[in-house]
C-alpha cells in the first residue's frame, strides 16, 4: 500500500476516537488479531495519560511499516513519562510500563510545544507497508 497523509485532524482525539482510527489502519493492513490488541492497549495508555496528565492530545498518528505499528501521540506537557515502581498503596503507575512491554523501542521526543511519544510494536507476521495518518476520512 502507498504512503498516505491527511490533514492532521486529531487535536483533542478522545481514546474511543483513537482506538477507532487504529483499529481503521489495522484492518485496511488485515492485521492478526493479537497484534489489534496490543496496538489498542498501546493507544488507550498513551491517549488517557496525554488526557489525564499533559493537558490533551495535540496530534495522533497510527502506521504501519515493514516489520512494525508505530504509534505516535503528541500533547503539551515537557514531563517525560517514567517507571513508577509498583505500590499496593498507590492506584495506577503502570500505563508506561504496560507501553514498554508492547513496544519496547518506545521513545519519547520533546519539542517546543510538549512532546511526542513514539511507540513501535513489532509485527510477528509480514504486514503491507503503510503509513499515514489514523485521523480523517
Amino acid at each position: 500500500m502507498r504512503p498516505r497523509t491527511k490533514p492532521d485532524q486529531s487535536a483533542g482525539i478522545s481514546c474511543a476516537q483513537a482506538r477507532e482510527s487504529a483499529r481503521r489502519v489495522l484492518a485496511e493492513q488485515d492485521a492478526p488479531p493479537t497484534l489489534v490488541a496490543d496496538v489498542l492497549t498501546v493507544v488507550s495508555e498513551l491517549v488517557s495519560n496525554a488526557v489525564r496528565h499533559a493537558g490533551g492530545v495535540t496530534g495522533f498518528r497510527v502506521g504501519v511499516r515493514t516489520g512494525q505499528v508505530v504509534v505516535e501521540v503528541s500533547d503539551r506537557s515537557a514531563l517525560l513519562p517514567h517507571l513508577r515502581p509498583p505500590s499496593p498503596h498507590t492506584p495506577g503507575g503502570f500505563g508506561w510500563r504496560v507501553v514498554k512491554t508492547l513496544a519496547p523501542r518506545s521513545f519519547v521526543r520533546s519539542h517546543r510545544s510538549g512532546k511526542t511519544v513514539i511507540a513501535a510494536l513489532p509485527v510477528r507476521r509480514p504486514v503491507s507497508p503503510a503509513t499515514g495518518p489514523a485521523m480523517g476520512g
